[in-house]
């Protein structure tokens, strides 16, 4: 009348109410434990995703998605070379940039810096950091007027304000009647920016591009052009693609080759946060295989008399097999809607908790990123769902065969 037979019965001992409660405890822990392994698998990931997202932003807010640059030696001919990569149907803008080092002095303070000079125009279409201004724009830095844009760290540690002085001291250096002097040049700070990242905000400082052509000498000349592509991820691709195209000899990169390894011991820091957030789920698989193998003990008379009326080991493999597939099932799939409900609802959750215990985990004057962003995976969730209930379904294999491999007449002999 059932079909398939192992199903049916496999199913029944499932619902059933079984003499040792023992048992059924184990099976309750055992779905509870593949839940939450499941669901701190889900929400770790995208947590860890979430804050890959923020920093690639506040990088690629400072840094551009691919650059053209000379092979040692400055760009010439800039605007033509500008034209052909704009002519890419994946690149949304382009920027000439002129980048060197320096050491800024305000009355006791020194500190060294990196120079980059922009065309206040052009930066907007490359960059976002003229949406990270705390004082002052861009458009305050003016051609001749030699005013600076210092990040909030570097202003922070030279104790400089808007409207401050500062001497620049570059490398390059003057030959005088009193001998060979550096270059020096005193700027005004005209505005204050902080991208998030401390590299750029305690090291970066923003000039205009003729400005710096004129204060190291670069004639038309450029460090480079910055580009802006649609799809960053694509930025390898493109970036070969406009290395062909460009007439000459020029070198193309991106940005995953400027941090390549930092983006690299992310991707590591996932794969092992998996490796040993998935542990839970394989003590979870423990207890089904305990599970099992004390309910096969508990059910050696029925599989008997199963075998009796005519019930092949595989049909007593496959009963079995039911029952602790069932379980994974059940706590993988309380764990998926457990985890996918916790990974979307973080970043409103963790400020409740914050306002509740009245502390902040991550304090904004300590880490540069004090919210806990998250971003959902739905090919994560797929694979830590995959891999879970792979996991339920090898646990069961072992008690089933040992249920399978029951003697009816040993086991019927003192019944």
């Amino acid at each position: 009348m059932y079909r398939p037979l192992q199903l049916f019965i496999g199913l029944r001992y499932t619902r059933a109410k079984r003499r040792n409660h023992f048992i059924s405890f184990i099976s309750l822990t055992s779905m509870l434990g593949i839940a939450l392994g499941v669901t701190a698998l889900i929400t770790v990931l995208s947590v860890m995703n979430g804050f890959e997202t923020e920093l690639r932003q506040r990088i690629l807010g400072m840094t551009s998605h691919a650059t053209i640059s000379g092979y040692g030696q400055p760009l010439t001919r800039w605007q033509g070379l500008s034209d052909i990569a704009d002519t890419h149907p994946e690149v949304l803008g382009s920027a000439p940039y002129i980048q060197k080092e320096g050491m800024l002095v305000h009355g006791q303070e020194v500190n060294g810096s990196i120079l980059r000079g922009i065309l206040p125009q052009q930066e907007p279409k490359v960059s976002s950091v003229g949406e990270d201004m705390l004082h002052g724009s861009l458009d305050d830095l003016q051609a001749g007027e030699f005013r600076i844009i210092l990040g909030v760290d570097l202003a922070r540690i030279l104790g400089v304000m808007p409207g401050d002085k500062v001497t620049l001291v570059t490398p390059s250096a003057n030959v005088t009647p009193a001998g060979v002097m550096p270059r020096m040049k005193r700027f005004t700070v005209s505005g204050i920016f902080e991208v998030g990242m401390y590299e750029y905000d305690s090291a970066m400082a923003l000039i205009h591009l003729d400005d710096a052509r004129r204060l190291f000498r670069m004639d038309d000349a450029v460090t480079g052009l910055r580009l802006k592509l649609d799809d960053m991820f694509r930025a390898p691709l493109v970036s070969r693609e406009l290395a062909e195209r460009l007439p000459g000899i020029y070198q193309v990169r991106d940005w995953t080759q400027y941090h390549a390894n930092f983006f690299r011991a992310i991707k590591t820091e996932k794969t092992v946060m998996f490796v040993i957030l998935l542990l839970i789920v394989a003590v979870a698989a423990f207890n089904i295989v305990s599970t099992l193998v004390m309910v096969v003990t508990d059910k050696t008379t029925d599989i008997a008399i199963l075998r009796t009326l005519g019930a092949t080991p595989r049909s007593i493999l496959g009963i079995f097999m039911v029952q602790g597939t069932v379980i994974g099932f059940i706590g993988t799939v309380l764990g998926l809607a457990g985890g996918v409900a916790l990974a979307l609802n973080v970043e409103t959750i963790v400020p409740a908790i914050e306002q509740l215990l009245g502390q902040k985990f991550l304090p904004a004057d300590v880490y540069y990123i004090s919210d806990l962003p998250s971003e959902l995976h739905w090919d994560d969730v797929a694979k830590i769902t995959a891999v879970s209930f792979l996991i339920s379904v090898v646990a069961t294999i072992y008690p089933a065969l040992r249920a399978s491999r029951t003697q009816p007449a040993e086991s019927l002999r003192y019944e």
